[in-house]
């Protein structure tokens, strides 16, 4: 009698476990398909709960033109969320002692004019420097096709009026990652791409993963769109202008690998890692919700380490929550259609 009573509570709770999987395929599809249509520009999503992948899905299309369809592999821009990668590189060459978050900018870049404020590489980090932020800058359509060195990038901003002083705000600026980029080459010897292909992607398996490039043949890349009462592709952008604040590509595959890594200590020990996910302040001890690289948010009360990304015809986002190991990421080719909302709806989903 007691063989069979515990076959039927074994069977219960695969009976139960299954129609709760295919419950939260049908919820998770019925997100994506409202906003991803088969013969528009589409998008990938991966959910993954405690090690094991839940989700795994494509929509619509990789390219329009030659009407190819998007693939669980494709590649994307994936913009911002190149910050989480210039942060741990940062990290890890502080670990290696060669420079402090508190360090001043002026360290490095000698000419760098502060107007006598001391600004920090934490400043960079916690988008707190009050430095100009160039890709608001009117003139930036005059350098977005050119092929810039990171000094050329730096002098195009540096002279601009700050909008505060340091530490008395945050606000999302990218020249802070732009300056980050060019430290990380001054500091490490090797050019930002080479830092981040080499200590990071080849370190971890990261086979999908690169520094942008027009020229490379990068296998199934998404083209990026846009629309304009229509859909077309995106606008042509130098990759030397995103730079360390938004010029890596990878695939949904890569970036849990990625998130695996960091959430594991792969790259920077327990110590190093958690300055990534410090609630830091501003001047008058008011948290943030932004650590070094990640917005520290929260979905259904619990705390979770998110990121999104946006550059000419591509938007990225992914959200991890820690305690029950839940990643999320969605990465979609057009500017027009932001993976964000959808991608923390399933994480929403996957929190008991």
């Amino acid at each position: 009698m007691r063989v069979i009573f515990r076959i039927f509570i074994v069977t219960f709770l695969l009976f139960h476990s299954f129609v709760f999987a295919q419950n939260l395929e049908t919820k998770i599809d019925h997100l994506i398909t409202s906003k991803f249509k088969p013969e528009t520009p589409g998008a990938v999503f991966l959910a993954v709960k405690k090690g094991k992948v839940v989700y795994r899905k494509v929509f619509g299309m990789a390219n329009l033109e030659m009407n190819v369809q998007m693939k669980p592999e494709s590649v994307f821009e994936i913009g911002s969320m190149t910050k989480q990668f210039t942060a741990v590189a940062v990290l890890m060459l502080a670990e290696q002692g060669k420079l402090k978050p508190d360090d001043e900018i002026t360290k490095f870049i000698p000419d760098y004019p502060t107007n006598g404020n001391k600004i920090t590489l934490h400043h960079l980090l916690t988008h707190t420097s009050g430095i100009k932020d160039f890709t608001g800058m009117k003139a930036i359509k005059d350098i977005a096709r050119r092929d810039l060195s990171p000094k050329e990038l730096v002098d195009f901003f540096k002279n601009e009026p700050v909008d505060f002083k340091p530490g008395e705000q945050y606000k999302y600026c990218n020249s802070g990652y732009a300056l980050l980029g060019y430290i990380i080459e001054m500091v490490s010897g090797q050019t930002y791409e080479e830092f981040v292909t080499q200590h990071i992607f080849k370190k971890i398996g990261m086979n999908n993963t690169f520094y942008a490039s027009h020229d490379m043949i990068i296998k199934n890349r998404a083209s990026g769109y846009r629309d304009r009462e229509g859909f077309v592709n995106a606008n042509y952008i130098s990759f030397s202008i995103p730079y360390a604040s938004g010029s890596i590509m990878s695939n949904v595959d890569d970036l849990l690998k990625w998130q695996n890594a960091v959430s594991s200590n792969a790259l920077l020990s327990p110590a190093f890692t958690v300055k990534a996910f410090t609630n830091y302040q501003l001047n008058n001890k008011t948290n943030i919700d932004y650590g070094y690289g990640w917005h520290l948010e929260k979905v259904k009360n619990k705390a979770v380490y998110e990121h999104g990304g946006s550059i000419f015809g591509f938007k990225s986002m992914g959200v991890y929550e820690p305690t029950e190991q839940i990643y999320v990421v969605g990465l979609s080719n057009c500017d027009c259609n932001s993976p964000t909302a959808i991608t923390k709806e399933i994480a929403s989903l996957l929190i008991d």
